[in-house]
């Protein structure tokens, strides 16, 4: 196997990276597509529209068939506000753990995938090994899209796709889908003493306490399904601004919610509800008071949610890998549900867990990292053939 000093290595050299999402990620995506065409993969660039980021796509081995995808976002959530015990974007190594700002989500199987690579080319790839590297995954799986879209013009689509967030190299065949939303709604100022005023925090106060409703009733009658924590959709409202002072009517108020259903879940018709809440039962008192109040609602992220059967390709041959012939359900989002609907079968398997992500001192265990690499030792098996 790899020498682990050369894993250790890279993970150093790409957490050392600061590209948090709200940063360029050109200098890490250079260094990626450097190292792969090195190897001689054939590598293609998509653009956000101020061309400050970059996804890539790169393939080794031949062109004419389709192949395997190691998936991969290459932005990380930020570190303010976060008390940190190391400098977040150096490796620390304390013991059998590796500290740093995407040390667990998920860097370190970006930088498994590097290593491997020409260990793959070295082997020989009777099928392609391809490689996705996104950005702006945290901020809603937004580069992503335009990569699939990029995809969709190539005469050869992957065949399946593995995106490596943090498991525990255990399989996941299904996440819920996440859409999140912005609510600005307008009121009419005035003096507070008087009544001829729309208050706009009193009416976002209405329909967030309907969420809340809708939040009870799903957690009471369902759907369920107990491949999922919690089993069932959840609505969730996240953060709320309004009001100047206490004597003025607030004109008005903004708040953030969420919807995580669960792929059996409508989640068109739960969004339904919450706009025909607003407009329907809402409006109108505001209406007759001041016609230009009312809700305005904008979409900040809609991600597909998606669930595998246990017997889909995809899910035995990548259970095969890792040795373990058990699936898992997860509630947070990944880009495997635009994958999927994009026809590119994908699951979720990848070094490091979910819980150690996000947090100060977000760390990854040497065990992941070893099993990370014995899998894609398999994997190199499989492509070999």
């Amino acid at each position: 196997m790899a020498e682990q000093a050369e894993i250790l290595e890279m993970i150093a050299k790409l957490v050392g990276f600061d590209s948090t999402s709200r940063r360029s990620n050109l200098d890490l995506i250079a260094f990626l597509q450097s190292t792969l065409a090195g190897l001689g993969a054939e590598c293609r660039l998509t653009y956000d529209d101020q061309r400050g980021k970059a996804n890539l796509y790169a393939t080794l081995g031949p062109t004419d068939r389709p192949g395997v995808m190691l998936s991969g976002h290459t932005d990380v959530v930020p570190v303010e506000g976060q008390r940190w015990s190391s400098d977040p974007f150096q490796l620390t190594r304390r013991g059998d753990q590796l500290f740093g700002r995407g040390a667990a989500d998920m860097k370190s199987f970006l930088a498994l995938a590097l290593v491997m690579a020409p260990k793959f080319v070295a082997r020989g790839l009777g099928t392609p090994l391809h490689f996705a590297f996104s950005y702006d995954e945290e901020l809603g799986c937004l580069g992503v899209r335009r990569l699939i879209a990029d995809l969709d013009t190539l005469p050869v689509k992957p065949k399946l796709c593995i995106v490596g967030e943090p498991t525990g190299m255990k399989v996941v065949a299904g996440h819920k889908g996440k859409r999140s939303f912005l609510c600005r709604v307008h009121g009419r100022e005035c003096h507070s003493a008087l009544a001829d005023g729309v208050n706009a925090i009193e009416a976002a106060a209405e329909l967030i306490a309907h969420l809340k409703f809708m939040q009870r009733r799903l957690r009471r009658e369902g759907p369920f399904d107990p491949a999922y924590d919690p089993p069932y959709s959840t609505v969730h409202t996240g953060t709320v601004e309004g009001g100047r002072a206490l004597n003025i009517v607030p004109a008005l108020c903004q708040f953030e919610f969420e919807i995580r259903a669960l792929p059996q879940q409508d989640a068109d018709a739960l969004t339904a509800e919450i706009l025909d809440y607003a407009k329907i039962d809402l409006e109108p008192e505001m209406h007759a008071i001041d016609p230009a109040s009312g809700f305005n609602f904008s979409v900040m992220n809609d991600t597909d949610g998606f669930d595998l059967p246990d017997d889909a390709e995809v899910v035995r041959r990548v259970t095969a890998l890792t040795g373990d012939n058990r699936t898992s359900r997860v509630s947070f989002g990944t880009e495997a549900g635009l994958f999927n609907r994009a026809g590119i079968p994908t699951v979720v398997c990848g070094p490091g867990f979910i819980a150690q992500a996000h947090k100060p001192d977000e760390y990854i265990a040497l065990d992941q990292i070893a099993q990370g690499e014995a899998f894609l030792y398999r994997l190199m098996d499989q492509l070999a053939g």
